[in-house]
């Protein structure tokens, strides 16, 4: 009783705020290595994103923009790229940004003895000239449609980095960037503090601090978000319908819904016997419910997953429906695939019951209740199906990356050109790489290819149309909902905009007013 009536009392309370001139990110897990070649987890990628430039970037309506790079120009035949770049650009220790620090990242990305998940964005690249200081003009063997978007990746101070070994921890743990914050101080399993950038090409950003910490769950990281120990958290479907539609939390917090770019998708590995069968990927896929996920997980705050590609990427194919949701279909083509009924109900084949694992992370209270609604699924069609959660990092380096997984729930979260090289091409199926559920298919092969070549808007959108039909056709996922993206922020921060591609677009423009009565204004 008294347990309840304290939390209540909390919910209604002003969030104690301690450093008002922070910015307090919560996040599930810790950052893995902060450099952007080797940012294969988000919270690294999120992290280096404020700490490093590309030579582009995306902007506030998803168009192309220089960010290191002040200017270019493309050829006419899209073989060369001549990037002017901006001069004056210091990096965290005061050294000059050059161009031999262009070419630095180039030779670094393309060397085979770094893990990079990134290296394929340059294999279409012939050579990198640095032609003066601040001049670069990459050339290509062939067009790449992706290019632009390719060099956003941040660039690496090749006064540090140049004859050492990236992959040593010290240089992970201490990285010296161009951007807007450096790092301060990283408590391993805790947190990661960024300060701001007094000689930040743009000017000294408005808010002194970011600040990463580390919350393994969304229950105790809502409650540090009411009482001021974080600012910003991505909320689940039951914080946002349930919590954050009180009065006193809006008091306090802005909050936001628009569509994830990205989804959420069961995985199979393909080396698995089990799921190198189609018919048995489509069963799987028959015999969920999408609709009763996305209304019992997500309370509706989300779409069905068609695809590769979300409603919102302009290579999506409305074309494509959904495989739907009809167990007897299921158990039919398992039937065909050689799974019979056998014991207790259970499907066997070859004396085998049709038994497997399903792996998650530790965290994500949606993934895990869809893992669990799964479960009770396929039971019923007679495969008994594990679920094991599992640490962030745990997951990423001694599951995935050595293909030690029956199947998988993840999450993609997508860049805003459809090029997706990476995820599907049977070639990026090494360790680190993002192919690693073994995916092969010669046509998705050539396509991945073609749709990089050519810069026609309307080929792509038919390479990428085809590929989608693929994909849904084969089901090397069973790709589950779109979920929507429900953020919130603690409202002193002023300046916040929603685009198309977010919030933190404009982060080092925002501000907060010193005098605290107009923070809630």
């Amino acid at each position: 009783m008294l347990i309840l009536l304290f939390v209540s009392l909390s919910c209604s309370r002003e969030p104690e705020i301690k450093n008002p001139d922070a910015v307090t990110v919560g996040f599930l897990a810790d950052a893995k290595r902060l450099l952007p070649l080797l940012a294969s987890d988000s919270a690294s990628g999120e992290i280096t994103g404020w700490i490093f430039n590309g030579l582009t970037k995306y902007d506030r309506d998803l168009k192309i923009t220089g960010e290191l790079a002040e200017s270019w120009e493309v050829s006419p035949d899209g073989l060369q790229i001549l990037f002017h770049l901006r001069k004056g650009v210091r990096w965290h220790d005061g050294a000059e940004f050059t161009s031999e620090d262009v070419l630095f990242t180039y030779n670094t990305v393309t060397d085979p003895k770094v893990p990079t998940p990134y290296s394929s964005n340059y294999g279409p690249v012939k050579n990198v000239e640095a032609l003066d200081k601040y001049t670069v003009r990459v050339s290509y063997h062939e067009p790449f449609a992706p290019a632009l978007e390719s060099w956003g990746m941040g660039i690496l101070p090749k006064h540090i980095l140049y004859d050492s070994d990236i992959t040593k921890e010290i240089y992970s743990r201490k990285p010296i960037g161009t951007g807007p914050y450096r790092l301060r101080e990283w408590v391993t399993g805790q947190k990661v503090i960024l300060e701001a950038n007094a000689e930040y090409y743009e000017g000294r950003p408005g808010i002194d601090k970011f600040v990463a910490r580390v919350i393994p769950d969304t229950a105790t990281m809502f409650l540090e978000l009411k009482f001021g120990g974080i600012d910003f958290m991505g909320l689940t479907p039951p914080q946002y319908k349930l919590q954050a539609t009180k009065e006193t939390f809006n008091k306090y917090f802005q909050k936001f819904r628009y569509p994830a770019f990205g989804y959420t998708y069961l995985g199979y590995n393909h080396l698995d016997p089990k799921f190198a069968d189609m018919r048995v990927r489509r069963a799987i896929t028959h015999a969920i419910n999408k609709n009763d996920i996305i209304a019992g997980v997500l309370l509706g705050y989300g779409t069905p997953c068609t695809g590769p590609f979300p409603p919102e990427s302009w290579a999506y194919n409305p074309k494509v429906k959904d495989l739907a949701y009809d167990p007897d279909l299921s158990i039919k083509l398992l039937g065909e695939a050689g799974w019979k009924s056998g014991k207790n109900g259970t499907l066997e084949k070859n004396g085998k019951p049709f038994e497997f694992t399903v792996i998650t992370n530790q965290g994500n209270e949606a993934r895990l209740k869809t893992a669990q609604i799964i479960k009770e699924s396929l039971r019923k069609i007679g495969i008994s199906m594990n679920i094991k959660v599992l640490e962030w990092q745990a997951m990423l380096h001694e599951f995935i990356d050595k293909k030690r997984f029956e199947a998988i729930i993840m999450g993609w979260g997508l860049s805003r050109d459809p090029d997706m090289y990476d995820i599907w091409h049977s070639s990026k199926t090494k360790e680190g790489e993002f192919n690693f559920i073994s995916y092969k298919n010669t046509e998705v092969d050539r396509l991945l290819l073609e749709g990089r070549r050519t810069f026609d808007h309307g080929k792509r959108t038919e390479i990428y149309h085809r590929i989608h039909e693929i994909l849904a056709e084969e089901q090397p996922y069973t790709f589950l909902y779109v979920p929507d993206a429900l953020p919130v922020l603690h409202k002193r921060f002023k300046g916040v905009e929603k685009a198309p591609i977010g919030i933190w677009h404009d982060f080092i423009h925002w501000k907060v007013p010193k005098n605290s009565i107009e923070w809630y204004n």
